[in-house]
């Protein structure tokens, strides 16, 4: 009933806010409650027309899936901006760091000046500080699960050196990722044949775009080029026996459940600074543990969460 409801919403929108932004912001309804924060209809297509903008591919889903992936990105945001309202005054960032952080993050769109960042949201009718907001909350949450968290990553360094010096052939997968959890009493085979469906039918990015709780989704679920060193035990043990083009079954994390997909593959001599090569692997496996710390507490708090759907 409520998808229903958004879709004759959006569509509503869509007419309007070509000829009149006014006219939505008179219309605006209250959707969805999350404890005391609000997310509304001018909300909702805000954030259809920003990860549309991001993600030229949203575009090609069904309205009621892209109303969805809309709908569950809001209420992560509103969320962790909750988390973060319990410990800060305000959602803001230093106006220098925020600026770099900004403007590096959409330099793959040829944004290259916060003039050049302006133009290109206002061109296609969002305030760009409601994008800067939205950075600064993803800037916030994280520093947040750094304080809190930092001391529980575990990494032996040795263990990364011995490693390193064994072998000296370098292996990388150039990888797309969807990580998901289970609704009470869903099954895993269920689920994981849901999904496994989507791929087949309409490709790895748009059942990322649909399925995926990590904030890869929004860029259908690419990771890049990573190399193997990085990986844990169990995601290479998985890679190792997955060919080029295929996904691998659902490798069991302390967020939830990820799929990979090799998108190719690649193998290297290694020629490189071994102490610099330590540090690099340290850092990303410290990203790795921070990220997977960070889905287990939002997946906490969202539990103690009141969402009402109006």
């Amino acid at each position: 009933m409520l998808i229903k409801k958004l879709y004759i919403i959006i569509f509503f929108f869509l007419f309007i806010f070509t000829n009149n932004l006014k006219s939505i912001a008179s219309e605006n309804k209250i959707l969805i409650k999350v404890n005391n924060e609000i997310i509304s209809s001018y909300d909702l297509f805000i954030e259809i027309s920003y990860l549309s903008t991001i993600n030229k591919n949203l575009k090609n889903l069904q309205p009621e899936n892209y109303i969805e992936i809309a709908k569950n990105s809001l209420i992560r945001e509103k969320i962790k901006e909750i988390e973060l309202k319990k410990i800060l005054k305000t959602i803001e960032i230093e106006s220098d760091q925020l600026d770099s952080i900004t403007l590096n993050y959409f330099k793959r769109f040829g944004i290259n000046s916060l003039e050049n960042f302006n133009n290109y949201f206002l061109e296609r009718k969002i305030d760009p500080e409601i994008i800067r907001k939205k950075i600064s909350i993803e800037i916030l949450w994280n520093q947040l699960i750094f304080s809190k968290f930092n001391d529980k990553v575990k990494i032996d360094k040795k263990l990364i050196e011995k490693e390193i010096k064994k072998n000296n052939v370098q292996k990388e997968y150039l990888l797309s990722e969807i990580l998901f959890n289970l609704k009470e009493n869903e099954k895993l085979e269920n689920k994981f044949n849901q999904i496994k469906f989507e791929i087949s039918e309409k490709g790895f990015g748009q059942a990322a775009l649909i399925y995926s709780l990590s904030d890869t989704s929004k860029t259908e679920g690419k990771l890049g080029w990573v190399k193997s060193s990085v990986l844990s035990k169990e995601i290479e043990k998985n890679l190792s026996t997955t060919n080029v083009g295929n996904i691998t079954d659902p490798i069991v994390l302390p967020g939830g459940f990820l799929i990979l997909k090799i998108e190719d593959l690649r193998e290297s001599i290694k020629e490189y600074d071994i102490e610099k090569e330590v540090d690099f692997i340290i850092k990303k496996k410290t990203e790795q543990q921070l990220n997977q710390f960070s889905n287990i507490h939002l997946k906490k708090l969202t539990k103690d969460i009141q969402i009402n759907e109006l």
